[in-house]
């Protein structure tokens, strides 16, 4: 078994796809011409938008993702060399500031907003690796 899709449901895809790539520098691989499906570039595992009428589709009940309500219990994590300068990018963009970029004691800087769903992002640089003992 491996992670092939992360499937946000949102209220208007092509704005959540224009919106993606305006705020966190992505690019779409596709629109379906239904206008209920998308998929972004992002790397071995696809970020992807559907429609909330597709939730009905499927025949699965969801709690629709909305800047009023609280995030709901997940997060998605963009990595970068920049965290301080893509987290302002982002809020130029039109993304929701949660959480300005801070250094964990990890070793990480880590930053949140939120996207015009209300979706949690997590703005990131990599992990530090632990230096090796001798």
């Amino acid at each position: 078994m491996q992670l092939g899709y992360t499937i946000l449901y949102v209220e208007d895809v092509t704005a959540t796809v224009a919106f993606y790539e305006a705020a966190f520098g992505l690019t779409r691989k596709f629109i379906h011409e239904s206008q209920l499906y998308a998929e972004m570039e992002t790397g071995t595992t696809v970020l992807a938008f559907a429609g909330n009428p597709m939730a009905e589709f499927n025949d699965i009940a969801i709690r629709p993702n909305t800047l009023g309500e609280l995030p709901a219990g997940f997060e998605i994590a963009f990595v970068t060399d920049q965290p301080e300068a893509k987290f302002k990018t982002a809020v130029e963009a039109g993304a929701v500031s949660v959480k300005v970029p801070t250094a964990k004691p990890w070793g990480q800087i880590v930053g949140y907003v939120r996207d015009l769903n209300g979706c949690l992002v997590e703005i990131a640089s990599p992990v530090a690796p632990k230096p090796a003992n001798d």
